[in-house]
């Protein structure tokens, strides 16, 4: 656990349930184990993989259960979950009778922080968080700040408070399901990027999904950043408890009012940390500083901006930051140009919402789409682009509903429908958007989509693209 030293006196004795083994099951369940707890592991699956993971916590002295996630141990005192376990699972449906209290990974990382422990600056969103806090994280340490990008993004939050590195400050991201775990959260600055229906199985309605990604705010310090082009951030930033003196701080793509950052001639401007705020803007960096500077992209900036400067970052360091940031693949990430065409690969797009914001970012299109529809519908979507569509190359199990969306909405739009889930249908789909294509064009691999169906992860999804465009630059070479 570090040399950091962290109180074992509340824990010594008490029983805790870790459900979920996984990338946030195990290390909770080590560290409540180091500090005393007796500590049950229960696990649905039953598979070679949890076994193995089984024998390696047995072996240091933790109880593990598996097959059986549904059952509350004797004597639980506390449940730490991991952030997948829908809240209607049977287990929390005794803890709840129970009277147990039930935490998540991030609830757990925030109660054990030591004195003085780095400020929090969370970010959550339906889309863009990764993004984000990258940004976050290089101002910060453009600014000189000791800080690292953590939570969601695949860096554990326990980890970072309980290891031996210090910060001065955290870059935090935080999904829906974690928010809804982490009861006493309280960020020092905190940002909802924006809302669109997601994730709505795990928590049964848009109404419960909104209201945990609003738990960001709660008790924030200094602001509460929003997106002033979705107004339902903007709402939950009003019905949150904060402490006082706590701003709300708009980000737009517009020119700025009094308290938001925007854009103005190509500007990132900040008329939000200004002296004088009714008539001054302070220059922080150029859209052309930030890659790529696709609209929804420069939005990530601004609310990355937003909270570095609610933690008191100079200007040029936000401006050096962005500039030193590169997006991870996958995400709008341009692979080559082939006969005057560019070829883009946003697998990341996994939704409606986030495939809505790249196909905004360039025109004439021939879009490849499809994959699994997580329950979405593609109207809007389609309503939207249609006039930016030159051609649309449909793949994967849900294809379908997009094509008849595609059919309603844009019937004149050539439309290419790959009857196929093999390795090689990326390589097809490729090769059919290249044919629709001309020169000037954007091929924009935007899929809408979950990957599974075909893809073990957006990531391969994106690598299988990625290697047709190379393979059809050779040939065109």
């Amino acid at each position: 656990m570090g040399s950091r030293e962290v109180s074992n006196q509340d824990w010594q004795g008490k029983r805790v349930t870790v459900a979920g083994l996984g990338v946030s099951g195990i290390p909770a369940a080590k560290v409540l184990h180091g500090l005393g707890a007796v500590v049950t592991v229960v696990n649905d699956g039953d598979d070679e993989r949890s076994r193995a993971q089984a024998a390696e916590l047995e072996a240091q002295g933790i109880t593990v259960r598996l097959g059986d996630g549904a059952t509350l141990p004797e004597s639980t005192e506390l449940i730490v979950t991991t952030p997948g376990w829908k809240p209607d699972k049977p287990l929390f449906t005794a803890a709840a009778e129970a009277g147990v209290p039930i935490w998540g990974d991030v609830e757990l990382a925030w109660r054990l922080r030591g004195p003085g422990a780095a400020p929090w600056l969370a970010v959550t969103g339906t889309n863009g968080k990764t993004t984000t806090v990258r940004m976050l994280a290089s101002i910060l340490e453009a600014a000189g700040l000791r800080t690292a990008a953590v939570g969601n993004i695949g860096v554990s939050l326990l980890d970072a408070v309980l290891g031996d590195e210090e910060y001065d400050v955290l870059a935090v991201e935080l999904s829906s399901y974690q928010l809804h775990w982490a009861p006493s959260l309280r960020a020092h600055s905190a940002a909802v990027l924006n809302l669109a229906p997601d994730h709505l199985d795990w928590h049964g309605s848009m109404a419960a999904y909104v209201a945990d990604k609003g738990r960001i705010y709660e008790g924030n310090r200094v602001a509460c950043v929003y997106n002033a082009a979705d107004p339902a951030t903007e709402d939950l930033v009003r019905e949150a408890d904060v402490e006082e003196g706590c701003r709300a701080i708009g980000f737009t793509l517009n020119t700025p009012g009094p308290s938001q950052l925007g854009v103005v001639d190509g500007i990132l401007a900040d008329r939000a940390f200004v002296a004088n705020r009714q008539k001054q803007a302070q220059e922080l960096a150029e859209v052309e500083d930030i890659d790529p500077p696709a609209p929804h992209n420069i939005a990530n900036a601004l609310a990355a901006a937003a909270l570095a400067r609610a933690f008191g970052v100079e200007p040029a360091a936000v401006r050096d930051g962005l500039r030193a940031f590169r997006p991870d693949p996958h995400r709008i990430e341009h692979v080559a140009d082939v006969a005057g065409v560019a070829y883009v690969d946003d697998s990341k797009a996994t939704n409606t919402h986030a495939a809505e914001a790249s196909l905004a970012a360039y025109a004439p299109i021939v879009w490849i789409a499809g994959g699994l529809a997580k329950g979405a519908t593609f109207d809007e979507l389609v309503t939207g682009a249609a006039g930016r569509l030159r051609g649309v190359v449909l793949i994967g199990r849900d294809r379908e509903l997009i094509r008849e969306a595609l059919t309603r909405h844009a019937p004149e739009v050539p439309v290419v429908d790959l009857d196929r889930t093999d390795t090689g249908a990326m390589s097809e789909a490729v090769r059919e958007a290249a044919r629709l294509a001309r020169p000037g064009d954007t091929v924009l691999m935007a899929p809408a989509c979950a990957s599974m169906d075909m893809f073990v992860n957006y990531n391969k999804r994106g690598e299988a693209f990625a290697d047709a465009v190379r393979a059809l630059a050779a040939e065109s070479a």
